[in-house]
């Protein structure tokens, strides 16, 4: 049987976790995975057969590099994550040598989505969800304005950047903070809104933030599963249970939201909604139209997303699929003798396995 060659191009390092997936798969599929990262010790680059180093580019210079290594390694199916907009944008250059892009091609869709504020004015339309107070702001002035606003509704106050990933720029505003202590113990995201509004007046405007409620309930991740077509195949709720203890459990309601967001957007192969309680409510936070940083502890229900992901694409039957119960889980540290040394260190693709 043919091996199927898949690409990853700049991924997190859990995607070591997502290429095991894939290669260990219920289907005895065989595969070959090429990775590439301008790392080439990055620990992602572990879970791949041939490495290679990825060049810094941006726009369609970017997307050829992707383009040219597809073509040159015969690349059946490439998972992207880095640049995903441009690749969406030009997804038709893969199209033409015969390489299937696991990524949603709907661009306003896709732009929307990366976009905090303008895709909760989309959900806003939509109502298929409940979303947090917020407003969206570029200047000390509304700054405060945004602020006061939300605190006289009785909430307290956090802020992000519209457009980042995971935690990055999450801030939120406590005016009781003791800068000497915290001088002395852990770095936390706290700021008081002296500070912020202190700070964001040194510029005339800054990229967008999105000035926020703050949600004190239980977080969830779900991670969802649909076909090219954006018919969602699964949904596994997933939180934090104290730890390193992750819990995935039947919550009807988020399941329920899952296939709102499905028939609403119709977004393609593996996506995440990430969802927070207020009381009783859960308000989204975000949707994230890739494979979610903690997709491979969902894999522990039983549902192996990336590898389906890849099935569905290859045009494979993939059945809606569910967990028949509750899943406690947690993760150790795993030492790795890394299988680069410096001598490895070029610009062409390395292999890894030893073999073809």
């Amino acid at each position: 049987m043919k091996k199927v060659n898949i690409y990853f191009n700049r991924w997190f390092s859990v995607a070591f976790h997502y290429m095991n997936l894939i290669r260990n798969n219920e289907d005895g599929i065989p595969v070959q995975i090429f990775a590439t990262h301008p790392d080439i010790r990055h620990m992602s680059l572990q879970g791949a057969d041939v490495a290679g180093t990825e060049p810094m580019l941006e726009g369609i210079e970017y997307v050829q590099f992707c383009v040219d290594f597809c073509r040159s390694n015969e690349i059946d199916i490439f998972i992207p994550r880095l640049h995903m907009l441009d690749i969406a944008l030009h997804a038709s250059l893969f199209d033409a040598i015969g390489t299937k892009v696991l990524v949603c091609r709907d661009v306003d869709l896709l732009e929307k989505i990366m976009d905090k504020g303008k895709f909760y004015e989309s959900v806003k339309e939509t109502g298929i969800m409940t979303i947090p107070d917020y407003h969206v702001v570029s200047t000390a002035e509304q700054f405060k304005a945004a602020y006061e606003d939300l605190a006289a509704k009785g909430h307290q106050v956090c802020f992000k950047p519209t457009e980042t990933e995971g935690g990055l720029g999450f801030r939120i505003i406590d005016n009781t903070r003791n800068p000497l202590q915290e001088l002395f113990d852990h770095v936390t995201p706290y700021i008081s809104f002296e500070d912020a509004h202190r700070i964001l007046s040194s510029v005339d405007s800054f990229p967008n933030l999105m000035v926020m409620e703050l949600l004190e309930g239980f977080e969830y991740s779900i991670d969802c599963l649909a076909d090219e077509n954006g018919r969602l195949l699964a949904a596994v709720p997933r939180r934090k249970a104290g730890g390193r203890l992750r819990l995935m459990e039947h919550i009807p309601e988020l399941e329920q939201i899952a296939s709102r967001v499905a028939e609403s957007y119709r977004i393609p192969f593996n996506f995440n909604i990430q969802m927070k309680y207020s009381g009783t409510i859960p308000k989204l936070l975000e949707i994230n139209p890739r494979m979610s940083g903690g997709l491979h502890i969902s894999c522990l229900s039983g549902i192996n997303f990336p590898y389906l992901a890849v099935k569905s694409a290859l045009g494979g039957e993939v059945q809606p699929a569910g967990f028949a119960g509750n899943v406690l889980a947690s993760h150790v540290e795993q030492p790795l003798i890394m299988r680069i040394n410096s001598e490895s260190v070029v610009t062409d693709a390395v292999n890894l396995s030893g073999g073809s």
